[in-house]
């Protein structure tokens, strides 16, 4: 999915995509990226054909585990879900947990 797809995905227009990630997207996202620098450090690509092989194959460590997580969990991982949504679930925890100690 390109970043344009992913962005209208979240209805996102100029917000910024990594702050609208969930948890699990976040961490395959920051997968990928390691993944590539690692590789990166150890094949010492020259060019730009070079390096886009090695993004890519970062890239695909990352999605070989999105696809396990999902086979595993019946879920997908990417969802359309923004920071508006996240943000309605901590207010929803914090009103409970005042709660709680207000007891």
């Amino acid at each position: 999915m390109s970043t344009r797809q992913y962005k209208n995905l979240k209805n996102l227009k100029k917000e910024n995509l990594r702050d609208n990630m969930s948890d699990l997207e976040l961490v395959l996202n920051m997968l990928a990226e390691a993944t590539t620098t690692e590789l990166t450090k150890a094949h010492n690509p020259q060019g730009l054909e070079e390096n886009k092989t090695i993004a890519k194959r970062g890239g695909k460590v990352a999605g070989d585990a999105r696809k396990a997580i999902e086979q595993d969990t019946g879920r997908p991982v990417i969802t359309s879900k923004n920071a508006i949504d996240f943000t309605n679930v901590i207010e929803i925890v914090n009103v409970v947990t005042e709660s709680k100690e207000d007891k």
